[in-house]
Formats: C-alpha cells, sequence, structure tokens
C-alpha cells in the first residue's frame, strides 16, 4: 500500500523537463507542453494552448546560467506532480533574474507534459 504515495517520476527526470522549458526552444515547448497549460507569470495569468504557448519559446538563448533549487515535490494521483522551485538565470540582455516557481505536470501516453506553471520573482536577484 505504500506504493500509492511513490513519485512515478524521478526528480532528475522532471527537473531536466523544466531546464528544458527555460532553455529549449517552440519545438521544445510543443513536444512537452500539454495540450492546454495554465500559465500565472506577474504581467499575465491565462489558460494558453499548446501552439501559442510554444511561440513565446520563439527566441533562443533567452536565459543563461541556470540553477535550479528544488524546494518542493508531490504527486496528488498517479498522473499528477507538482514540483516547485528557486530558480536563478541570466536573461539573454544580462539581467539577473530569480523566482519561485511552480509546475505541474500531467501524465499522458507519450509522457509527462507540462499543465501548470507559475513564476513569482523575488526581489534580490542580484544578492547571494
Amino acid at each position: 500500500m505504500s506504493d500509492s504515495k511513490r513519485i512515478t517520476a524521478s526528480k532528475a527526470e522532471l527537473l531536466e523537463l523544466e531546464k528544458g522549458f527555460w532553455t529549449g526552444d517552440s519545438a521544445y515547448y510543443a513536444a512537452n507542453a500539454d495540450t492546454e497549460c495554465l500559465v500565472a507569470f506577474p504581467q499575465m495569468a491565462q489558460a494558453m494552448d499548446n501552439a501559442d504557448l510554444a511561440k513565446t519559446a520563439a527566441k533562443p538563448n533567452r536565459w543563461r546560467n541556470l540553477q535550479m533549487d528544488l524546494k518542493g515535490i508531490i504527486e496528488p494521483g498517479s498522473d499528477i506532480i507538482m514540483l516547485t522551485y528557486e530558480a536563478r538565470a541570466t536573461r539573454e540582455n544580462g539581467e539577473a533574474y530569480a523566482a519561485l516557481v511552480s509546475t505541474g505536470y500531467v501524465h499522458r501516453a507519450n509522457g509527462w507534459k507540462m499543465m501548470f506553471h507559475s513564476q513569482t520573482p523575488l526581489e534580490a536577484a542580484t544578492g547571494k
């Protein structure tokens, strides 16, 4: 019975998926986002379909020096996983960025797909 709490995706696998959403292109988004995804940023909160979400990643090299510090991961159902982490990265223009990030994945026939993503920027992005 204890298997019901077992995470069916490895933390490494999920963090690799997440890294791809920071560094990947629109093809990566199209392949790894669900049919619809709920996104929440300070300047935007809405449901987006796969094609529209993929268009947001059309520009390559948006981020560099990405660091991800996993804060929590839960699996409320056998086909849903939520993770939260602190991200630190450098924007294309050299500006430091830090945020608390939460992402939800749903398991489909062709693998884990992002269905929710939220970022809350941290004030002291340049702080250590």
